[in-house]
């Protein structure tokens, strides 16, 4: 994916404007030329990868530095595969509820006593079962992740409690729009495709999910065909494989995975509109707008993430610096693309006090209107890449961070050449090419907005932007 600003300054940006202030004026050039700023490499570890006579992909990754193991299995099923709302999280979550002969408190003391961590997390197209360990407890902790993956019990007592702490986590996190107006605005741009399906469900639909739901669904999905697991840390690699083979390749799956095909029914958006959630305590306004974004193989994702970098990726960026330093209308303003298998979207979000919502609205499209009006020149554009390269080697420094990138190459299926070329491929960023991310990919038209605030305040402003829909925000589900 490519991130939304961390909103922290990056010294190296800053010594880069610094060094081409005092040098001469051939760094704020326009020409097309590419500078290159060296801020380090990163390239793909080395690894290996073997598939088991069932089908289950495995990769190794040796990183001896420190005697702790990292692995995470992945599965193919996440949101998009919820025959009703929340099944795959609910599923995911209900792994850790006691499995193989041990109960949920058996299980957790047992890590707990180990200094282990072993968690779950389900997303919009996959689930991540993840642990990470001292090397001596490999044993131990593999033989729990085994049952937890294999053999989940799906207890109805503690199902029970788990739907009564979602469904109030639910409640709790409306209460703060930042928490969920990404869940809205998903909704608003995909209409019925399964990409607009909340990851967390709503509070109907977890109560009517029942144990046998997500026994079906584990037994659809969790198919050793269906996944892949990720080693990384200090391991004999040849001891790893026998012990992965061993615990997980006996494991039949009992029929065969059926994804959805993504690429069909994406919408079409052909006017603007607006989808104005009201809470009527609100005191600010937050709001996101956008439209469709990338696929995670689109070929120009990396010079996306530098002109994103520029207009919302960053610190310095131009909307953090027009809304929150110029204007003082916000503590953080950013833009970004959510890159998924078959599509994903654009989106500009900040918040703002309810007396200057649309001096914040129209502050944010007029920054936006930059990228077509003035365009980027070469001393931005330079700084944007060597901040673009700089952070790249940090993101993968530890063995879990490793294996989550294993993990994503699993799941958007994309290999090493893609870690490998990528600060090239900064570096080969022209003035030229921006031109031409900019006019394909930013959407200038039919923009879709979410605002969250209090309507009878705001409901005059919204009606500027776009046809408005009006919900309460205690509503069951994210609008539509």
């Amino acid at each position: 994916m490519i991130s939304l600003s961390r909103f922290s300054q990056n010294t190296t940006v800053s010594a880069i404007a610094l060094a081409c202030t005092l040098a001469l004026t051939g760094c704020a050039s326009t020409s097309d030329k590419t500078n290159t700023v060296d801020t380090g490499s990163f390239s793909m570890p080395q690894y290996q990868s073997m598939t088991l006579d069932n089908g289950l992909k495995v990769n190794f990754m040796v990183q001896s530095e420190v005697p702790i193991i990292n692995v995470n299995a992945v599965v193919r099923a996440g949101a998009v595969n919820d025959t009703t709302s929340g099944v795959s999280y609910m599923t995911a979550k209900s792994l850790m509820l006691g499995a193989g002969g041990k109960t949920k408190a058996e299980i957790e003391q047992t890590i707990d006593f180990l200094g282990a961590s072993l968690d779950t997390a389900s997303g919009r197209e996959s689930t991540l079962i993840g642990a990470d360990f001292m090397s001596k407890d490999v044993d131990t902790v593999l033989a729990i992740m085994q049952d937890v993956l294999m053999s989940p019990d799906f207890d109805s007592v503690e199902f029970e409690k788990l739907r009564q702490r979602e469904i109030v986590g639910l409640s709790q996190a409306k209460e703060s729009p930042r928490a969920v107006i990404g869940r809205y605005y998903s909704k608003m741009v995909f209409g019925q495709h399964p990409y607009a399906n909340p990851t967390t469900g709503n509070s109907t639909s977890l109560a009517e999910i029942n144990i046998a739901q997500l026994r079906a669904f584990h037994k659809s999905y969790y198919q050793p065909s269906n996944m892949a697991i990720n080693v990384v840390g200090d391991f004999d690699a040849a001891e790893m494989k026998a012990k992965l083979t061993k615990a997980f390749g006996h494991w039949q799956g009992s029929e065969k995975a059926v994804q959805p095909d993504l690429s069909q029914g994406l919408p079409s958006l052909s006017s603007s509109r607006v989808l104005l959630v009201d809470k009527p305590d609100a005191i600010e306004t937050t709001f996101i707008f956008g439209g469709l974004g990338i696929s995670r193989d689109n070929p120009d994702y990396v010079g996306l993430t530098v002109v994103n970098t520029i207009l919302g990726g960053r610190f310095t960026s131009w909307l953090n610096d027009e809304l929150r330093v110029n204007a003082g209308l916000t503590y953080g303003a950013r833009s970004g693309f959510n890159a998924f298998s078959d599509s994903g979207t654009f989106q500009i979000s900040t918040f703002t006090k309810t007396s200057t919502t649309k001096e914040a609205m129209d502050l944010a499209l007029k920054t936006y209107a930059r990228l077509w009006e003035e365009g980027i020149d070469q001393q931005t554009l330079d700084s944007a890449k060597a901040y673009v390269k700089g952070q790249y080697p940090p993101k993968f420094e530890t063995g879990g961070q490793l294996a989550e990138l294993m993990a994503d190459m699993y799941i958007y299926k994309f290999d090493d050449s893609f870690i490998n070329e990528f600060q090239a491929k900064v570096d080969g960023l022209t003035l030229e090419e921006t031109k031409r991310l900019i006019r394909n990919y930013f959407p200038q038209e039919n923009l879709q907005f979410v605002l969250i605030g209090n309507a009878a305040k705001v409901v005059d402003i919204a009606k500027e932007y776009g046809e408005v829909t009006q919900i309460n925000m205690t509503d069951v589900g994210f609008g539509q």
